[in-house]
């Protein structure tokens, strides 16, 4: 069985070696980024009726300016995130699985003052009529260079997980520096904008059916077969 090889950053990767542990599926971490906080200017919370939130990473790095927020509504992607804010005291209103735009979407009134707290790249959003939105940067990635083991494994039959688009582009920018051949390398993305990050040439590429871990180790598991 050909090796898989996660790449996100640490509290992310050992998240998903134990998940893939679970599912009988062994993933070897090489962390390729760093989640580090910005500091960042909290509006005044009246003119916040509710929070927006595409990862779990935004309420972790959030600070102490979060808790201004905790009588607030949340509208979140994914189950990660949904815990992650109940536990931050807010309330969930909305916890969609296929990306903000569709989370957006679904906001069930069309006079709300959302609060989106993001990283510094960020997807761009198309706001509905009569709902307006202030987006605050609370978290960056540091990208990091590939360390010595995972371009050796690279250079073998492997299967890499991208968890995004600012990933694979990483990565993608990795192989090309170190003369790694995309021939020997399959790839299982979360989702189509990552794997239009990626680009051609490699050996196998796949989006998960939805964008959920669950699903993306399902398909690494078909993969590897």
């Amino acid at each position: 069985m050909k090796p898989v090889v996660v790449m996100r950053p640490a509290r992310g990767s050992a998240s998903t070696v134990r998940l893939a542990a679970a599912q009988g599926l062994e993933v070897r971490a090489f962390p390729l980024s760093t989640i580090d906080p910005v500091a960042w200017d909290p509006p005044a919370p009246e003119t916040v009726d509710a929070l927006l939130l595409g990862s779990a990473n935004a309420l972790r790095h959030a600070g102490p300016a979060l808790a201004l927020y905790r009588d607030k509504p949340a509208f979140v992607v994914g189950s990660t995130t949904a815990m992650a804010a109940r536990r931050a005291g807010l309330r969930v209103q909305l916890a969609g699985e296929g990306g903000l735009q569709q989370v957006i979407d679904a906001v069930p009134h069309r006079d709300t003052r959302l609060l989106r707290l993001a990283a510094r790249e960020h997807v761009t959003l198309d706001l509905p009529p009569g709902i307006s939105m202030d987006t605050r940067i609370v978290y960056e990635t540091q990208h990091l260079p590939a360390p010595p083991g995972l371009a050796e494994l690279l250079r073998t039959p492997a299967l890499v997980l991208l968890h995004s688009a600012g990933l694979a582009t990483h990565f993608v920018a990795e192989c090309d520096r170190l003369g790694i051949a995309r021939q020997l390398i399959s790839l299982a993305a979360l989702g189509p904008r990552i794997v239009a990050a990626a680009g051609d040439g490699w050996a196998e590429v796949r989006s998960a059916a939805k964008p959920a871990e669950a699903d993306l180790l399902a398909l690494a598991r078909e993969m590897c077969q």
